[in-house]
């Protein structure tokens, strides 16, 4: 992973740990059902922004330079696996 990727994907991770101790306390509060979960759909977001910056970096340079040594199938069976993954 690139520095920068790291950088920003660690930022979003202490977000999304913070939003998630945050929606606990709502809960813990009893505070009203909508609103926790416009929260956590918040979360849900923010996840998917992270793996969607995790996958551009992972294409531009990993599946690259597993193309470039010859590693076709591997590549492309981790990418087959990930999109099952995320269908489910």
């Amino acid at each position: 992973m690139r520095d920068d990727t790291k950088a920003d994907v660690l930022k979003r991770i202490n977000f999304i740990e913070g939003h998630l101790a945050g929606i606990r306390r709502m809960v813990e509060a009893e505070k009203y059902c909508v609103d926790v979960l416009k929260q956590t759909y918040a979360v849900r977001r923010a996840i998917e922004k992270m793996e969607a910056l995790m996958l551009e970096g992972h294409l531009r340079t990993c599946v690259v330079e597993g193309i470039r040594d010859g590693r076709d199938d591997a590549v492309v069976s981790e990418l087959s696996e990930l999109y099952e993954m995320a269908g489910r």
